[in-house]
């Protein structure tokens, strides 16, 4: 693939603030934090996405990423529950305490599943002013991910099936609830998915020993990146995945990290610029 530089373009959410607070923005903002609250909101923000590549030169492209956490699953109740420090140093390790399961692959919350029926909510409210549906649609492997997915668009026409990416999931290691289901099984819980080619049978990445490193995280979100804009035309690009991956596709365009709440959606404008290869 080409080398491609990624920039964050600024100035149309509230989320792009240098000082934005997720806390009291919310998982959720109204308008997905889109500044313009007028009727033409939309409509404007369109234009300015389209004006921005047609006046582009030929190695640079604009693209508008709807980046969605998963919703609360039980792997953060039990983070909640016990504290990160105790987390981290001892239940992350474990399947569950008896109480909450969250290893392997944890299922949503009942909170987390009404995180990602807010959301559906404000895309159907926006609809009404004419936001942009994703055109395509990216999911991480892990079913946290992809239950919030298809809750979150359960009755909006997305333009395409959700591919599922194995560079999409969380960082890998050590906490059992990054490790992630077979193929096969995901294949039969949830086949409104589509799986990348190349996409391995068992999960060969993550290990009960080492933990992925935020640098190797950033190499992962730029691969998400290089793909999507060298492989695919669409503007508008949906990305239900996590905290972790999230901050690293942040990381990829010059962002400071965004503690996204769990069900929470960050929209972002990306430009990617492709350079010449010595």
């Amino acid at each position: 693939m080409p080398d491609i530089e990624y920039e964050v373009v600024s100035g149309f959410f509230a989320q792009d603030m240098v000082d934005a607070d997720p806390v009291a923005i919310g998982a959720v903002p109204p308008r997905f934090g889109l500044l313009d609250a007028s009727p033409e909101r939309w409509k404007t923000f369109k234009s300015v996405v389209e004006k921005l590549n047609n006046d582009s030169v030929c190695d640079a492209s604009y693209k508008v990423f709807f980046l969605g956490r998963h919703g609360q699953g039980y792997h953060n109740a039990a983070e909640s529950k016990y504290g990160t420090q105790a987390w981290d140093d001892y239940w992350s390790k474990l399947d569950g305490d008896g109480e909450l399961t969250w290893g392997p692959d944890p299922l949503l919350t009942p909170l987390g599943e009404s995180q990602a029926a807010d959301a559906r909510n404000e895309w159907e409210a926006e609809l009404l002013h004419g936001i942009p549906l994703p055109e395509k649609a990216f999911s991480s492997p892990l079913q946290r991910a992809m239950r919030t997915y298809l809750l979150t668009f359960d009755g909006i026409a997305v333009a395409s099936k959700p591919l599922v990416l194995e560079n999409c999931r969380e960082e890998y290691g050590i906490h059992t609830c990054d490790k992630r289901h077979p193929r096969s099984w995901i294949q039969l819980h949830y086949p409104q998915f589509l799986v990348e080619d190349g996409f391995s049978e068992q999960d060969v990445l993550w290990k009960p020993d080492a933990r992925e490193t935020k640098t190797e995280v950033k190499t992962r979100a730029k691969n998400i990146l290089d793909r999507i804009f060298t492989l695919d035309s669409s503007t508008y690009i949906s990305i239900t995945a996590h905290g972790g991956i999230i901050n690293g596709l942040l990381a990829c365009i010059g962002r400071d990290i965004y503690s996204l709440p769990t069900g929470g959606v960050l929209p972002v404008v990306i430009k990617g610029v492709r350079r010449e290869q010595n």
